[in-house]
């Protein structure tokens, strides 16, 4: 664990994104899953299967970030390009990976069976390590500080698990919530005040219906539970003031 603050960008690639046919399920689980390592989501970024988009991404995120995960593009289909793309972004060659070979061999049982279609996934740039694929066996890659994944969320969440170890984080978000029966534009004032005596902390407010009433959540970030505690019941204290019935909320 480091102290300094550790970042993360996830990448998902796939015109199937873009145009609404598919949903993209993973950015919860990673940004839920990176938290718990110390790494901050920081950003997420929906990319098109277009080469040069895909080579630019990856080289603007992996210099401001961390690390970058990318999901999206690794099958075995002539519109899987982001293996060949990420290669590119590296300046490295990319061909059959001996191990990833026979792994899908093996998984595949006859070589008839294993087309060269399937074979194009078992393509890996050079320098790149293997991410292991417990669901259906075609790895994912690491590459510098560059994490390649599928982009089936169940391949996904197998995955991650499977490199997770790999990443070294800071200390995990911790959150506080407080909800109040009062509108945005009531708060805002003194919601405002506390941010600024608690510039360390993320408070973001998410206001909603609840049962034909207005309300607002609350949402206190940061990484020093005594501090977050202390500036929750301060959050409390005031809005108790506005007459808004505030609840503070179990984590």
């Amino acid at each position: 664990m480091t102290d300094r603050e550790v970042t993360a960008c996830l990448i998902v690639i796939g015109n199937e994104i873009l145009s609404g046919r598919t949903k993209d399920a993973n950015l919860p689980f990673l940004a839920v899953g990176l938290n718990a390592l110390g790494v901050r989501l920081r950003e997420a970024r929906v990319i098109p299967d277009i080469e040069e988009t895909i080579v630019a991404t990856v080289n603007e995120c992996r210099a401001r970030f961390d690390y970058v995960i990318t999901t999206g593009g690794i099958g075995p289909t002539h519109d899987d390009i982001t293996a060949d793309a990420v290669a590119k972004a590296f300046g490295v060659e990319i061909g059959i990976n001996r191990e990833a070979y026979d792994r899908l061999l093996k998984h595949y049982g006859d070589p008839a069976i294993f087309t060269p279609a399937r074979q194009r996934m078992a393509r890996i740039p050079a320098t790149a390590i293997l991410i292991d694929n417990p669901v259906s066996v075609a790895p994912g890659f690491q590459i510098g500080n560059v994490f390649v994944l599928a982009g089936v969320p169940m391949i996904v969440e197998a995955m991650f698990h499977s490199f997770k170890h790999r990443l070294a984080g800071g200390a995990p978000v911790l959150s506080r919530t407080v909800r109040v029966s009062l509108p945005e534009g009531t708060i805002a004032e003194p919601l405002g005040a506390l941010q600024g005596r608690y510039a360390d902390l993320e408070i973001g407010s998410y206001p909603s219906f609840r049962q034909g009433r207005i309300s607002t959540g609350l949402v206190l970030r940061g990484t020093d539970m005594q501090r977050l505690e202390t500036a929750a019941r301060e959050l409390v204290a005031v809005l108790g003031e506005l007459g808004g019935d505030p609840e503070l909320l179990e984590s």
